[in-house]
């Protein structure tokens, strides 16, 4: 797919969106994964995966929309680390 040029891309202001964006989810995905693990651990397995599963095919078509692009970006490492932080607690726990 090619999109005719916009300009500078905005790095600083782009990667600090998708820092903040990060955490927020990382810290969402944890916060909510871990509740739900009390409830039983299957279901925040599940939950997480249907989550996940029903917002990939928006993001995927949002990856290349200039400013969005550093929210998708920002959003999937901050699941992605949210799910590494709820595996390394179930294992710890």
């Amino acid at each position: 797919m090619s999109y005719p040029h916009q300009g500078p891309t905005p790095w600083g202001t782009g990667i600090t969106v998708a820092i903040m964006v990060a955490l927020l989810a990382a810290i969402a995905v944890f916060s909510f994964g871990r509740a739900l693990a009390e409830v039983h651990p299957l279901l925040a397995v599940a939950v997480n995966l249907i989550a996940a599963g029903g917002a990939a095919p928006t993001l995927w078509r949002w990856r290349w929309t200039p400013v969005t692009r550093w929210v998708v970006g920002g959003g999937t490492a901050g699941v992605l680390l949210g799910w590494v932080a709820l595996l390394i607690n179930g294992f710890a726990g």
